[in-house]
């Protein structure tokens, strides 16, 4: 049995995999993560291969892996972005330096087939990756997430507030609304702008697929077909242990 590990920027993403997909579930950085991870192994056998991406600081990566050392007694092995891995071909010229997340996802979404697509990670940052019906990686961008612009703005700013969750609109008649469209907004301007640009170099338009936390927020608000994935990082990574074996 393999325990398959995500580690974000705000929570922990665990799956158990053997031949099948067993169980998933996540934890947050401000949970109890030694309690979590026990629960969710208890009703498993042995857990032989222990696998982890991580976009996670170095103190976190050591308390996870203390965690995993005690509860499995086995070290986990950390995947970094290669230059090439399970068809895909990674476009930076230091290909450790692409967030491992973004590769994983791209590593799913070839595998799954159907042509050229646009993956763009909704969370903390905004991540936007262009891949080629072949697995060519063409590259990215990376911007704050939707609710990371607002929580910027107004850390910086002595006169802008927010006094309700405010809504999308396409022009706002109060500070709260004005807040929340522009920083939504903004994020899908830079989406479509980004399939836009890519479209000619893809061949094709491609399928834009959308993950992380508020992808689901986003896709209404976008003028392009969307669909929302799930767990593109945990299948990435298991499809990445299925090929080393």
């Amino acid at each position: 049995m393999k325990l398959l590990l995500d580690l974000g920027n705000t929570r922990l993403k665990w799956a158990l995999t053997s031949d099948r997909w067993l169980a998933q579930g996540a934890v947050g950085w401000n949970e109890d993560l030694d309690a979590a991870l026990a629960e969710a192994l208890a009703p498993w056998p042995r857990t032989d291969l222990v696998l982890a991406a991580s976009v996670a600081d170095a103190s976190r990566e050591a308390l996870v892996a203390a965690i995993v050392m005690r509860l499995c007694a086995q070290p986990i092995d950390w995947r970094r972005s290669p230059a090439a891995a399970c068809g895909v071909r990674n476009a930076y010229a230091e290909p450790q330096r692409l967030g491992v997340d973004r590769f994983l996802a791209m590593v799913a979404a070839h595998a799954h087939g159907g042509g050229p697509h646009v993956l763009v990670g909704v969370g903390t940052a905004l991540t936007l990756d262009a891949l080629a019906t072949d697995g060519r990686h063409l590259g990215g961008l990376i911007a704050p997430g939707p609710m990371l612009m607002q929580q910027t703005l107004l850390s910086a700013t002595a006169q802008v507030r927010m006094d309700a969750a405010g809504r999308v609109q396409e022009r706002a008649d109060n500070t709260t609304d004005a807040v929340v469209s522009g920083c939504w907004l903004a994020a899908v301007a830079l989406i479509e702008r980004f399939v836009g640009q890519s479209t000619h170099e893809l061949g094709a338009p491609p399928t834009l697929c959308l993950s992380g936390g508020d992808a689901e927020q986003l896709v209404p608000l976008l003028s392009l077909p969307a669909q929302v994935t799930h767990n593109a990082v945990l299948r990435g990574l298991a499809l990445w242990a299925d090929a080393d074996e």
